[in-house]
């Protein structure tokens, strides 16, 4: 996995409360266990009109010619809520997107991010209508997320937000929890060692 340190790029504004897991990514498309191929079933039953997802709905957010190509979703909040499954964040990353910013996510949710590379930032909802004002401004507008510094910036406006130093860590070295765990090979190599053999 590559890091994440510092991202300027277009947002997409979902401005929704209490998004959950199965909107994200109905458990229809649960198939399969690698972590590519969902993007296709983002917000399936927002984006698409039809079940075999051959008609997109010109209403939906994410399906608006000045949104496309976007890195950033921005979000209200309670993100990520309901049933836990990583395929959330798998389907937000295989679409495009490097950063969800929104005013609170469920807790679960916000583990499997990190562990998959998205940045979850949350902000307060003064500071996510400044981001929603700007994009509506300007759909064209660049938001700039510092990881190391724990900033977002648009336009003169800069935010500062919290994360503990520990997924700060991961996200910007490109671990998941497996990388994590080998990051301490000599370590568990010399313990192993040192345990007598198996009688």
């Amino acid at each position: 996995m590559t890091g994440i340190t510092q991202l300027r790029a277009k947002a997409a504004p979902l401005n929704r409360a209490n998004v959950d897991t199965d909107q994200i990514i109905p458990k229809q498309f649960l198939t399969a266990v690698t972590r590519a191929g969902y993007g296709k079933h983002l917000f399936h039953d927002w984006r698409y009109l039809d079940l075999e997802e051959k008609v997109p709905n010109p209403e939906f957010e994410l399906n608006r010619p000045e949104h496309q190509g976007s890195e950033i979703l921005l979000a209200r909040e309670n993100f990520g809520c309901g049933s836990s499954r990583e395929h959330a964040p798998w389907s937000l990353t295989d679409y495009g997107f490097k950063v969800v910013i929104a005013t609170s996510f469920a807790d679960i949710f916000y583990g499997n991010c990190m562990n998959n590379q998205l940045l979850p930032i949350a902000l307060n909802n003064e500071q996510m209508d400044a981001l929603f004002a700007a994009v509506e401004a300007d759909p064209e507008v660049q938001i700039e997320v510092d990881l190391p510094a724990q900033q977002v910036r648009v336009a003169n406006q800069s935010f500062d937000f919290d994360i503990k130093e520990h997924h700060k860590y991961k996200l910007v070295k490109g671990l998941d929890a497996i990388g994590e765990t080998l990051e301490l090979a000599k370590s568990i190599d010399t313990y192993e060692q040192a345990i007598p053999a198996w009688r």
